[in-house]
């Protein structure tokens, strides 16, 4: 039996997709599933139990003995909520929670880090140097309660029987329909494009404006002059390269320990956008709005994950390039409104 927390969210039902494909079925998802918006996403997996986060420890101590892994990929992920308690319940002690039960049980765990935990990156993107947690300042509270989190990890005597915590860097990819102003840049460069109006293309990604007008894809404007406008850097990685990644560390026997899970190659928005208007076959329109201030003093610039502990602990598979998984993503899902 495997456990997915966050099973109706964006990378978890990708995940349960992922353990489906592989002929796997044995599986108990665990999310709040009262929030119907995210429902889509597990329409038409395999599973044999739905459980309640609220319920999920109890539910546990009376199943443990059946369950041989758990992707902890729940998580409140909202860079623009300030509200540290929400962190704190949600990314900290909850996954302590979730921590300890492992230890207990001997049950092996992924759990869902971040890049924001490398703040803006003036210390590099290492995660072969654990102290460098101890050292991070990350620019919001949800990449705060990321690396508290993998400090507190990283100190503990008592672990699982193997553990990764896993830093996410800019993921994108099918199943994120329900999350509004946090969805990715290609989702929200998509609706803007396409002129698929409404709320879900009203809200603002982390890279751009969501408004939709006239088939133009609005960037940030860079307020950093070591930047061009639309030339800020991210590792963008595509959801499917992301549930590859755990399904190699489930069956993995190598170190315990923090990774990172981007592609190690950083690209720009703009060629984010251009490539969304590729997979369209139109040509690219283009413009530049300001930053809203509300993040604008928290905005990373460059994020470029250091993949080599990751290829040093035997995966081997090539990450998608950015063309290929926008031309995926935009024809294969964002064209037809389908789940993965």
């Amino acid at each position: 039996m495997i456990v997915v927390t966050g099973a109706a969210g964006f990378i978890g039902s990708c995940m349960v997709s992922k353990l489906n494909n592989k002929g796997l079925k044995d599986i108990v998802m665990v999310d709040d599933f009262s929030k119907t918006e995210k429902l889509p996403n597990i329409a038409h997996k395999s599973y044999v139990e739905m459980v309640d986060r609220r319920q999920f420890f109890p539910w546990l101590r009376n199943h443990a003995a059946k369950v041989e892994f758990i992707f902890h990929i729940g998580a409140r992920t909202d860079t623009t909520e300030f509200n540290k308690a929400i962190f704190d319940e949600l990314n900290v002690n909850y996954t302590k929670e979730v921590w300890k039960s492992c230890c207990e049980f001997g049950i092996p765990m992924v759990y869902a880090s971040s890049a924001a935990t490398y703040g803006d990156g003036i210390l590099g993107y290492d995660d072969e140097d654990q102290s460098l947690s101890f050292q991070l300042q990350p620019l919001n509270p949800y990449g705060i309660s990321k690396n508290e989190f993998d400090k507190w990890a990283l100190q503990q005597t008592l672990t699982p029987p193997r553990w990764y915590g896993l830093k996410f860097f800019n993921v994108f990819g099918p199943n994120e329909y329900h999350k509004g102003r946090m969805a990715s840049v290609v989702f929200h460069a998509f609706n803007q494009v396409a002129g698929r109006a409404g709320k879900k293309a009203e809200n603002q990604g982390s890279g751009q404006s969501g408004k939709q007008e006239g088939g133009t894809v609005r960037l940030f404007r860079s307020h950093n002059p070591a930047y061009p406008d639309g030339g800020q850097l991210r590792d963008f990685i595509y959801v499917k390269d992301v549930v590859d990644v755990m399904y190699f560390l489930m069956n993995h026997t190598g170190d315990s320990g923090i990774y990172n899970l981007g592609t190690g190659k950083a690209r720009t928005f703009l060629d984010l956008a251009n490539a969304v208007f590729t997979a369209l076959n139109l040509p690219a329109s283009i413009e530049f709005i300001d930053t809203p201030f509300d993040i604008r003093d928290k905005y990373q610039y460059f994020t470029e994950a250091r993949m080599h502990k990751l290829r040093s602990a035997g995966y081997s598979k090539p990450f998608f390039t950015l063309e290929d998984a926008v031309e995926e993503y935009v024809q294969g899902y964002l064209q037809d409104g389908t789940t993965f």
